[in-house]
């Protein structure tokens, strides 16, 4: 490569990696759009759920078939990009495999291992996109995947496919210039290519100026392809490939049966169940001061967390086709409710771009214009999305939050359940009789 080329590598470097750090902020101010909530207990839990969950897989191979094939994409795509630390190397100073000299036997086994996994990943991609696009397996054909959603699933499939097929057409022309009788100037003899070896032969016959154009011509499409990847992460689902780990690191270790109790409705009854609480004592709001609001009905009620969990959300489906909502029927999706929460945090974020860092009301709120009360009272919080999620998101507490607005703040919850209410408040009990007729059923035994 030349100074120019080195120069105007650089340039491509600076611009690609400026681009992905601006977006990076940008779902770093979304998710703080959020309340905030203490995840910082017990961190060495934390630190074990993401080792075991977002590091090892631990959650994706309860289905062997997906989750062997996710692993060895993830383990592959990993790998194969510490590469990329080489290449940049390479493309910053002009040199040819600049660590085999300080790797030695070493690097022969890290380009062989590269290779393989290359092949792997390309196997398994397209397995995985026959298992989308042929046999359509049922949880990748709901409706709410849809428009750019499937073809976002494809377009990464794709990417995969071709960067993997780039590398292993550079290592050919690499291996080819490498051995070529008396050497070719620049190109020193490293590393070890047991699949791209198989495809040197087809540069035989061709000129070893003209295969060196060819190599360079592959080098440049990989290394760009791998910065426009890089920076399509932030319009894809496949942002989770960065936001896994933070994401189960401050996963909620509660029980999953367990629910936050509201601390101003907490209050509220610790105070009605004081014989000695004066109400009419009890201090006021100072002036001025809005109450709380309960539960949410857009994204700035929602805590922070949650928000991550919209951005960390792979769209496999695993949460909706658990749920036993959907199954039955109902229009209930746990994706999708993660999906309108990631959409409606982007449109508030692109509010406020244009509005220099400040928001400006829209007349639109999370609730009723993405999501549907029809959708929240279909779930049964059963937990089984929360189980099912690879990567420890849930669905579950913004349900929850939003039902808890809908009737706390509305008083818009359905008529069943507030027939249910009332008898609790009357009788005690969620049936419609009183406390004296409880038991009359043990007088038809």
């Amino acid at each position: 490569m030349s100074y120019l080329d080195n120069i105007l590598f650089a340039i491509i470097l600076i611009v690609g990696f400026g681009y992905f750090i601006s977006n990076i902020k940008k779902i770093y101010r979304n998710i703080n759009l959020g309340i905030d909530v203490d995840r910082k207990d017990n961190s060495k839990e934390r630190w074990r759920n993401m080792a075991m969950i977002a590091l090892g897989q631990s959650k994706m191979v309860k289905r062997p078939v997906a989750g062997i094939l996710h692993i060895i994409v993830y383990v592959g795509f990993v790998i194969i990009n510490i590469e990329l630390l080489e290449i940049i190397i390479d493309g910053l100073f002009g040199t040819h495999r600049v660590f085999a000299p300080f790797l030695g036997a070493v690097y022969n086994v890290l380009i062989a291992s590269f290779e393989i996994l290359a092949i792997l990943v390309i196997i398994a991609v397209t397995v995985f996109w026959i298992r989308r696009n042929v046999i359509k397996l049922k949880r990748f054909i709901n409706p709410d995947l849809n428009g750019y959603p499937k073809k976002d699933a494809n377009f990464i499939l794709y990417f995969e496919t071709i960067l993997m097929v780039l590398f292993l057409f550079m290592n050919a022309a690499d291996f080819h210039l490498q051995y070529v009788p008396g050497g070719y100037p620049h190109f020193i003899q490293a590393g070890s290519f047991p699949v791209s070896q198989f495809l040197a032969p087809l540069f035989n016959g061709i000129n070893n100026d003209a295969v060196a154009v060819i190599y360079e011509l592959f080098w440049w499409l990989h290394i760009v392809g791998i910065l426009i990847f890089m920076n399509y992460l932030y319009f894809s689902k496949h942002l989770h490939i960065l936001l896994a780990f933070p994401n189960t690191y401050f996963a909620n270790l509660k029980p999953l049966g367990e629910f936050d109790n509201l601390e101003a409705v907490t209050k509220e009854v610790k105070m009605m169940m004081d014989p000695n609480a004066d109400p009419f004592t009890a201090p006021a709001a100072a002036e001025g001061e809005v109450p709380a609001k309960f539960g949410a009905s857009d994204i700035q009620d929602l805590n922070w967390v949650q928000l991550l969990n919209a951005y960390t959300c792979t769209e496999c489906g695993r949460c909706t086709s658990a749920c036993p909502a959907n199954i039955t029927g109902k229009k209930l999706s746990p994706r999708k409710i993660m999906m309108d929460t990631r959409d409606r945090m982007e449109e508030v974020g692109r509010n406020i771009d244009a509005n220099k860092g400040v928001f400006v009301a829209d007349n639109k709120t999370l609730l009723n214009d993405y999501i549907t009360p029809e959708e929240l009272w279909a779930c049964t919080s059963c937990n089984a999305c929360v189980e099912e999620c690879p990567v420890s998101i849930s669905p579950l507490s913004i349900i929850m939050d939003m039902r808890r607005f809908l009737v706390m703040e509305q008083s818009a919850a359905p008529t069943t359940l507030n027939a249910m209410m009332t008898n609790v408040e009357n009788n005690g009990a969620p049936w419609p009789y009183n406390q004296q007729d409880r038991l009359n059923w043990k007088n038809e035994i």
